[in-house]
């Protein structure tokens, strides 16, 4: 019989004044982010649970945070966008301890910035460049998702750094703009995407064997409750404007209410949301051979309002965050509940897993790693975080359920 979650979190972090609205994990879980509905930033160390840098990145509440090499991304709804220099660990003295505060804390440098649409409340999504995808500065490594500037139903990629759009307006091919024709869009404004490289197979006339390329995939949630997937099929331009070339391979509703979030796994073949409504819905997003009656699937639970919700490194487990302050957590193969967790007295805004044990990311090794035991970096694979409106980020380590 599997045990039940543990009962109360470990450790609270009561480093914000405003709610919690944005919180992420390093790559190698050596610092947790988090933000809130003041603009505040604070990054704080996993080991010791200090404050390694705190700093008011923006004027208005956070709607995301995220490494990017040795750079951290943030955006909120001051509608910019901000890339950050990264601030490294706190040196050894000053990482024994408790988790009070450190005067005279370092803030980062601001590398570059870009004005956003946030009306939509909408996260972007950031991913690295598909193999043979080309971009005019060769600098650029990432490329960004993020809400259209004017029209908020539509989609606009952009490349890192150089700035520059290379996709516009995605999601209004075959139709007019809702700016220039004064209507309300069908689907309503975008309330959540994700941005990823699929495997496409471009079969050469004059070879025997298929050569395997690299595809964009973009992942929208809307206002309306549907979701779609697209694919960019036009591999022999590298920019399109007002969504050309963007092509629908599914669209469903599942949704009653707006979606409030989507998340998809690490493996992105599998995406999962929720709404106000009762509903948690799974889609299976790795091929292009489906139709949505066979991969997308509708689980009813017994507790309307959901804000959040994370999906684990393995994607076998995900966390829910509800109105209510609770984290429920499920199997996402059949969406089997596996406990509840209970701290947070109003809605829980946020919830995020660290990075499992197979897919951290070693650092270099120093003197500090013996500072640290085996079992205690395995129990930080095994976090989870939730943020809620009392302004508290709660930490629960994990059991492992390896038989889910």
């Amino acid at each position: 019989m599997t045990e039940p979650p543990p009962s109360a979190p470990t450790h609270l972090l009561r480093s914000h004044s405003s709610f919690i609205s944005a919180v992420a994990f390093s790559d190698d879980n050596e610092r947790l982010y988090s933000g809130d509905g003041s603009g505040h930033v604070v990054v704080t160390s996993t080991r010791s649970l200090r404050t390694i840098t705190s700093w008011y990145a923006h004027t208005d509440g956070l709607l995301g945070v995220e490494e990017w090499g040795n750079r951290v991304i943030t955006q909120a709804r001051d509608n910019k966008l901000h890339v950050w220099a990264r601030i490294e660990e706190l040196p050894a003295s000053a990482r024994l301890g408790g988790s009070a505060a450190q005067p005279n804390l370092p803030t980062p440098a601001l590398c570059f910035s870009m004005d956003v649409n946030a009306l939509n409340y909408c996260r972007f999504s950031l991913t690295g460049l598909p193999r043979n995808h080309l971009v005019k500065d060769e600098n650029d490594s990432g490329l960004l998702a993020v809400p259209n500037l004017v029209d908020s139903s539509v989609a606009d990629i952009w490349a890192l750094p150089s700035c520059q759009r290379v996709h516009a307006a995605i999601g209004q091919a075959g139709r007019r703009s809702t700016l220039l024709s004064g209507e309300k869009s069908k689907t309503g404004i975008l309330m959540s995407l994700h941005l990823f490289s699929a495997s496409r197979e471009q079969y050469v006339l004059t070879a025997t064997s298929s050569k395997v390329d690299e595809e964009l995939r973009i992942l929208c949630a809307y206002e309306s409750g549907e979701v779609t997937l697209r694919r960019y099929a036009s591999v022999d331009l590298q920019t399109s404007v007002e969504g050309a070339g963007w092509e629908v391979i599914w669209n469903v509703k599942l949704h009653v209410e707006s979606v409030m979030a989507m998340r998809v796994s690490r493996a992105n073949d599998l995406a999962l949301t929720v709404s106000a409504d009762h509903l948690i819905c799974r889609y299976d997003i790795s091929s292009v051979d489906i139709t949505p009656e066979i991969t997308c699937v509708t689980h009813r639970t017994k507790h309307p309002g959901n804000a959040s919700i994370a999906i684990r490194d393995d994607g076998k487990i995900c966390a829910v965050g509800g109105w209510d302050g609770k984290i429920r957590l499920y199997t996402t193969r059949t969406l089997k509940p596996l406990g509840t967790l209970e701290y947070h007295k109003t809605s829980c805004q946020v919830v995020e897993f660290s990075r499992s044990a197979d897919t951290v990311v070693a650092r270099e090794e120093d003197e500090s790693d013996n500072e640290i035991s085996e079992d205690e970096k395995l129990n930080r694979t095994r976090w989870l975080v939730g943020g809620g409106k009392d302004n508290r980020v709660s930490v629960w380590p994990l059991i492992s359920f390896q038989k889910n």
